[in-house]
Formats: structure tokens, sequence, C-alpha cells
């Protein structure tokens, strides 16, 4: 095995001392008054022998690590994967590492995972919250570790956070289906009173209000049985055959509500328009492709990240971290399953800004 490179390596082979090998690496040299040849010397050698810092010394002797815990529902949903990918890009690219992991929205696994990440000594985290980590959260904040919550909050905490104005989204699309002469839509959401989902199924039924219109509301269960969830919409679709459009509040549920339209061969949008709550390849491919409240991905992993950034630079213990509350506003992209008539075929999808 090849030995390890150290600084003092460095220093006897270039004749400084260690200590001047330490601080051009700190980027110290300037202001610690060491010639540009003699930088230029140590950076050129480091390059040579390809040497690595040791993260673990650099750690304790800086109180960073350079990692960001990252804490998201579920990994595998195509709009966490992306948020994630792109936080993790734009990290990276500023010196920092990324550890993520997912909840399942589980209140005891988010604990565990935060802990897991208070013993890593993370410089930051970035948390999809469940509900009942409050506590939690309060201990990260009085400690004033760096922390931002996306897609969701807590109202009872005062925290940074990014989410999306979800009413706006589902107000647009239940408006988008009345004006294509829609009139007994369905909303079909889980059974979490997080912010997010409330904010959506309130988006609808302010809506539908304002037209003095029935609400046809039904709360799946939160659940990985894909069957269950199947089953219990096409029972719920079968017992409101008078409602002619349905809004699913999350992309797992409207791909869980195709197959079960599938199984009733109902036509789309003939006998049911359909919306969906956040895209997903699926539904642009979707025979006919399928309307969508597309969530602005890349602008709340940008959020995400400078708010976070921002609260990790150096400033004195006196200085309070300051809170940024983020709401950015979703996009309703039309397609073919939300035209009552279907005459778009060869028109391109439209999109239209809910805020």
């Amino acid at each position: 095995m090849k030995k390890r490179t150290l600084i003092s390596d460095i220093a006897k082979h270039l004749k400084v001392s260690t200590a001047t090998v330490s601080l051009v690496l700190n980027g110290k040299a300037k202001q610690s008054r060491i010639s540009d040849a003699v930088a230029q010397r140590v950076r050129a050698y480091v390059d040579e022998v390809g040497y690595k810092p040791n993260q673990l010394a650099k750690s304790l002797r800086t109180g960073k690590t350079q990692v960001i815990g990252l804490v998201v529902e579920d990994i595998s949903n195509p709009f966490f994967a992306m948020v994630a990918w792109l936080i993790e890009k734009q990290a990276f690219e500023r010196g920092y590492r990324i550890i993520y992991c997912s909840t399942d929205n589980n209140t005891e696994k988010t604990k565990e995972l935060i802990s897991m990440f208070q013993e890593r000594h993370v410089d930051g985290y970035i948390i999809v919250p469940a509900k009942g980590i409050e506590e939690d959260l309060r201990t990260i904040l009085r400690e004033q570790i760096p922390t931002v919550l996306f897609d969701r909050f807590l109202p009872e905490l005062l925290t940074n956070y990014v989410v999306v104005d979800g009413a706006a989204g589902t107000s647009a699309a239940t408006q988008h289906l009345l004006d294509e002469g829609f009139t007994n839509i369905a909303f079909v959401t889980t059974d979490s009173t997080q912010t997010q989902m409330e904010e959506r199924l309130h988006g609808y039924a302010r809506v539908l209000e304002e037209h003095s219109l029935l609400q046809t509301v039904k709360r799946v269960a939160e659940t990985k049985d894909a069957a269950k969830a199947i089953a219990d919409i096409t029972a719920f679709i079968q017992a409101n055959r008078q409602c002619d459009a349905i809004i699913f509040s999350t992309n797992y549920l409207g791909i869980y509500g195709l197959e079960a339209i599938s199984r009733l061969e109902l036509s789309i949008p003939t006998a049911l328009g359909v919306i969906s709550y956040d895209d997903h390849d699926l539904f642009r491919l979707y025979e006919p492709a399928i309307t969508v409240i597309a969530q602005p991905v890349e602008r709340i992993a940008q959020h995400v990240i400078d708010i976070l950034l921002e609260e990790l630079k150096p400033r004195g213990k006196v200085t309070p971290l300051s809170m940024q509350q983020v709401v950015l506003s979703p996009a309703l992209v039309v397609r073919k399953s939300s035209l009552r008539n279907g005459t778009v075929s060869a028109a391109p999808s439209k999109k239209y800004r809910t805020g």
C-alpha cells in the first residue's frame, strides 16, 4: 500500500516549515506574509504528489466537517430525488458534502436520523420535517446549528424554510377544470395533516366554495402498500360516479389514480378529467398526457442551499442567525387530461403561473 503523504513530508521536501505548508493549504498565505513564490511552490508540489488533507484532522482543528445532513421523506420520489441531486451538486461546488437519507415520514426514524447527524457533527441540516420532531429541532436551533426546512414547515417553530404555495397551485387547477366545463370535481389526498397537504386541500376547497359547488374529498391512508391505496381510490371513484374530474394531491397518488381509472375502464378526459400535484415522467408519456401542478425544483434547491451556506458563514457568537422564509409559486402545466374535448392533440403543453 502506498504511504500517505503528510504535511511534514511536503515541508521536508520543500525545506519549509509545516506551519507554512498548512497556512498555504488553508488559503492564509497572504495574511501570514508568505511570499507568492513560496506559496506557488507549495501548491505545485501538492498537485504533483496528489496530496489530500486528512478530513478528520482538519475537522478537529477547525470545528467544521464540511458535511451537511439532508433528511427527506422519500428519496425514491422524483420530486425529492431531483431536489436532493440539485442541492448535492451545488453544495459540492462550494466545498461541502451531503449525507442524505429517507424518513418514510416516520417520526421515530426522523428523530434517530437527526441524532445520527448530531453524533457526526454535521455543519448544518436540510430537513423535510415529520410531525413530532419539534423538540429535536428546538435543540438544534438552540445550539445555533444552521438549519433549513423545505417542502413543509412546523408552525410551532421559527425556522428557515423554503416551501411552495400549494393552495395557489390547487386553486389554479380547480379553476382551470371549471373553466373547461367540469362541474363535479373530487380531490384525493393523504390523511396527513402536514402544512403542505392541508394547503393543497384548502386551495381546492376555496375555489369550490366561491362557486357554491360540492366538495368531494377522499383521504387515503399513508401506506407503502400500493395495492391497498389503488383499491381505496378505485372504490372511491366507483362510489362517486357523479364526479367528472379528480385532482390528486401528490404524484404517487396520481399514479395510483391512473391505475384505478384504467381498471374501471374510464376514458380520460371524456369520462374523467385528471390533474396531479407534482410532475413525473409518466405523466408526460401517458396517453393522454396528464396536467400537473409543477413545483419549481431548481428554485427550491437554489434557495435552500443559498440560505444554508449563508448561515454557515463565520460569524461572532453573539450574532443571532437570521430567519428566511421563502414561499415559491408552482406552475399549472396544462396537458390533454384536463381539456374537456381533448382538442389539443397537436398542441404543446401550456404553462400558467399560479402566483
